[in-house]
């Protein structure tokens, strides 16, 4: 393309080249050899010549043309006081030039530039090509067309590390049909972005990772000239998209799909961990009352209101500021107030609907009932109601259904959460709502044990705050019922060896966080035992407070001795941290060497034994 080809910087035999080239070598040896950490290219250069990475004469050209195109740029930019890259095309614009070079005229200035260019441009091409792998390869990377990390890492699997893998990337994003595409000022900002990515993932403990997951970031906000922007005007922005990415592949995932939360790393209260619910819902509420009833803008403010605060709690989580059990309360109650503020919203555009408020509640079990979600967590709720009124069936079951619909949408925003509503009465074959009577009438009658101890962590999330009550009541009942011991502990213990059998691991030195006796499903099971055995004698044991807590209070019933809770609670807390550190990292069912956790197993299987057998 002719406006490239007239391009000094961004064109072919240009002054990124030349930058590209040392910055390659930077990210392969860099990280071993402190004096390549410098920043000015002309100082790579002869750091390069001194480890015999780079010939005298190549660098003796490459140091000619960088200085012949900087001054050339200089002198472009003198001319009408422009910030431009472009030759100029009018004959008296070409002459002031070629004087100001001290050349006789343009096309002596012309060929001299020529000459430089086709230099960088050959030293450019030997940098980033195989020749194992031959030209059908290389043109594949220069046209664009290998988007994978995988695909790169094999095209360069002749032996050289992975950094390179992205600088080639960078550089194959540069040679694209995409990037040709682009609005020039989108590309001089990415040119500008791309080496300052590579500076700020050098300094991250995991530089491979960081530069990697970068990229991707960069070519999905290519086209968003105004975050290309923002990166290049506010550097401690891109260091702290470093920083955040480096961290965490699925903190990179999720600014990757969300790129709006680009804003929220220049805000100033970014780091306080007070969060103010008040005010959030006050501002949610304000956003959706200016959309005038419009479905899609609601349900866009809803996901991108949420997107921010989550992506707040994780730039805190990664910071250090929170422990597990505190993220999990703040992702709790954020969730507990999109489902508040979203159930309204649906019942109000139900045309037929018998009644302004609707008298329904909405259930959260599972952690969401036990106030122990993560990032990702699914929302496992039922949905209740109380009211005689003849339509009141009907519209409930339409309210649960489109309640749905708004949670788990995909929109332009993205989603809310996913849901699950197979703990309901009769599971998938029974009513998305369901009375009150009816639940306490199928809990009493027609429960299974394994549902009874789902309801250990069920709790009142949203809606009508009278229906929470009455599920509140009827929940304490159910779990103050007698019980026959012998026969609650034989139906826990078959449960339990079903799903042993269904997902424990098979390899002796891995550990399942959650599924492998003596893990989290164990912890789980003992406080649910110890709660439907003894709820009746002992009240306290139906506080919907969480595993750790209900240990204690279990310990302070005499049920179980001190110091085993103690231990079973230590061994908890730290499954579930390491559980949230896989999540951040994309691997949530990644298995943990046995003897990292031995003792934490070893608690646990222990206090399984004292109360199962």
């Amino acid at each position: 393309r002719k406006d490239m080809a007239d391009h000094i910087k961004l064109g072919p035999g240009g002054i990124r080249e030349i930058e590209f080239i040392a910055q390659v070598f930077q990210l392969i040896r860099g990280g071993r050899d402190p004096l390549l950490q410098v920043r000015p290219t002309l100082s790579v250069l002869a750091q390069l010549v001194e480890r015999k990475l780079m010939t005298v004469e190549v660098e003796i050209e490459l140091r000619a043309a960088y200085i012949f195109l900087r001054r050339l740029e200089h002198r472009l930019q003198l001319v009408d006081d422009q910030q431009t890259h472009m030759l100029p095309e009018g004959e008296a614009e070409r002459a002031v030039i070629a004087r100001s070079m001290d050349f006789a005229d343009w096309p002596a200035l012309s060929a001299e530039l020529d000459r430089h260019r086709r230099l960088v441009a050959r030293q450019f091409e030997q940098v980033f090509s195989d020749p194992e792998e031959g030209e059908h390869a290389l043109a594949g990377l220069w046209c664009g067309q290998l988007d994978s990390d995988n695909e790169l890492s094999t095209l360069f699997a002749y032996g050289l590390r992975q950094p390179l893998d992205a600088a080639a990337r960078l550089a194959a994003l540069r040679q694209s049909a995409r990037y040709l595409q682009l609005p020039a000022s989108n590309r001089e900002r990415l040119d500008a972005v791309g080496p300052r990515l590579i500076e700020a993932a050098s300094a991250t403990p995991d530089p491979d990772a960081t530069l990697a997951r970068g990229l991707l970031f960069l070519e999905t906000i290519a086209r968003r000239g105004a975050y290309l922007a923002l990166l290049q005007q506010y550097p401690l922005a891109l260091k702290k998209v470093a920083d955040l990415i480096g961290a965490s592949s699925w903190a990179a995932e999720y600014l990757t799909r969300h790129p709006l939360l680009l804003d929220e790393l220049l805000a100033p209260g970014l780091m306080e961990t007070a969060t103010d619910w008040p005010a959030f819902r006050a501002g949610l509420r304000e956003a959706i009352t200016n959309e005038n009833g419009d479905q899609e803008r609601e349900m866009d403010i809803l996901r991108e209101m949420h997107h921010a605060q989550v992506f707040r709690l994780l730039v805190q989580d990664i910071a250090g500021l929170h422990t597990i059990e505190r993220i999990s309360d703040h992702l709790t109650e954020l969730a507990d107030i999109l489902v508040q503020e979203t159930i309204p919203l649906v019942w109000r555009k139900i045309a037929k609907r018998h009644c302004e408020t609707p008298r329904f509640a909405a259930i959260g079990y599972g952690k969401l009932g036990g106030k122990e979600l993560g990032y990702a967590s699914d929302l496992d709720m039922v949905y209740l109601y109380d009211d005689d009124h003849p339509d009141a069936g009907e519209n409930y079951t339409r309210l649960g259904q489109r309640l749905n619909t708004w949670l788990s949408t995909q929109t332009a925003a993205g989603i809310l959460f996913e849901t699950d509503l197979r703990l309901r009465p009769n599971g998938d074959s029974g009513l998305l709502a369901v009375s009150v009577e009816s639940f306490r009438d199928y809990q009493l009658k027609h429960a299974w044990v394994w549902e009874h101890q789902a309801l250990t962590r069920a709790r009142y999330c949203a809606g009508d705050a009278a229906v929470g009550e009455r599920f509140e009541a009827i929940r304490r009942e159910i779990l103050c019922q007698p019980r026959d011991p012998l026969i609650l502990r034989d139906e826990v213990l078959a449960m339990r060896k079903r799903m042993l059998e269904e997902h424990a691991s098979k390899k002796m030195d891995e550990f399942d966080l959650k599924q492998d006796p003596g893990g989290i499903i164990d912890v789980e099971f003992i406080v649910q035992y110890l709660i439907l055995d003894n709820a009746g004698r002992f009240p306290a044991l139906t506080g919907n407070l969480g595993n750790i807590a209900l240990l204690a209070i279990a310990a302070d019933c005499g049920l179980i001795a001190r110091a085993d809770a103690d231990a079973a609670r230590t061994a908890y807390r730290e499954y579930r941290r390491l559980q949230h550190l896989n999540r951040l990292n994309a691997q949530p069912t990644a298995r943990i060497p046995r003897v990292r956790l031995q003792a934490h197993i070893d608690a646990v299987i222990r206090l399984w034994d004292k109360v199962f057998r």
